[in-house]
């Protein structure tokens, strides 16, 4: 039997694929001796050692929470910040390792209370709950689109309509799996956008996406011809402030006990200042 399905048979917790990681990384011992082929054949006289990492303890770190109660928590999530851990084991601070500390049912996943996603270098309001029925409860809001999201983003260039709606589905890009784009064969995906400013070379703009597709505003936006200003992989740019400019300002959406309730994240400081100058030079 191979090594990773040998250990992946042993500790089902984790999937073979993980493991494969695993033993890449060196944390699995072939008779006393660190083997890094997950393709390794084990006999029945093979003695196999696995030491997995501690986690580290994040209980220490805040995020900016905007509204907590005993079932939901809402946080403005800075840029940079992941919103879960990429695989099994934590490998750095995140939103679910911050509700990790706060939920209220026990989640040994690397996403506890996790029930949408923002992307790493976007901010704003991302809101998680803290036990399952409450997961289960915003999950199905977000898939029946009825949690609505407003983002501000500044982007390269003017838009030739200042208010539009882009339905334009997206799929993987086969060149570049880590990236999407405009294809036939995509789900659909439907934006709104207007413009609020704009100056020569950048505008403000106001979006409302009617699905969640990953990177879907990058992607239409990129495709529109008016990519994020400092987005890395839809051809953003450099940053006047250091950062991708795209920001989840607006969540309306049903907590527990049918509470409707629209929460707003402040505007990031740099991020206000340079749309403040893209208005003055309008």
């Amino acid at each position: 039997m191979r090594l990773d399905q040998h250990v992946a048979g042993v500790f089902p917790e984790y999937s073979r694929s993980q493991w494969q990681k695993f033993i890449a990384q060196g944390y699995v011992k072939v008779n006393s001796q660190i083997e890094n082929s997950p393709k390794r054949d084990i006999g029945e006289t093979d003695k196999v050692r696995v030491a997995l990492p501690d986690a580290p303890d994040y209980s220490k770190h805040i995020l900016p929470v905007i509204y907590e109660d005993e079932h939901v928590v809402v946080i403005n999530k800075p840029a940079g910040i992941l919103t879960h851990a990429k695989g099994t084991i934590t490998e750095e601070f995140s939103v679910g390792e911050f509700m990790r500390h706060r939920m209220t049912q026990p989640d040994t996943t690397n996403r506890p209370g996790i029930v949408h996603r923002l992307d790493r270098d976007t901010s704003g309001v991302i809101i998680c709950g803290r036990d399952d029925v409450t997961k289960r409860l915003l999950q199905k809001q977000f898939q029946d689109r009825k949690a609505h999201k407003t983002y501000i983003a500044i982007v390269k260039g003017v838009p030739k309509h200042h208010k539009a709606k882009l339905d334009l589905p997206i799929e993987r890009n086969p060149q570049a799996p880590a990236s999407f784009r405009v294809g036939p064969s995509g789900k659909s995906a439907t934006t709104t956008y207007s413009v609020l400013a704009h100056n020569n070379t950048m505008s403000v703009l106001e979006l409302k996406p009617e699905t969640g597709r990953t990177h879907q505003l990058r992607v239409h936006l990129a495709h529109l011809g008016h990519p994020i200003v400092g987005d890395p992989v839809y051809g953003g740019g450099k940053s006047p402030i250091a950062r991708m400019c795209l920001h989840a300002y607006e969540l309306e959406i049903t907590i527990p006990k049918s509470q409707r309730r629209t929460f707003r994240a402040d505007i990031p400081e740099d991020f206000m200042h340079l749309i403040d100058r893209i208005k003055h030079e309008a």
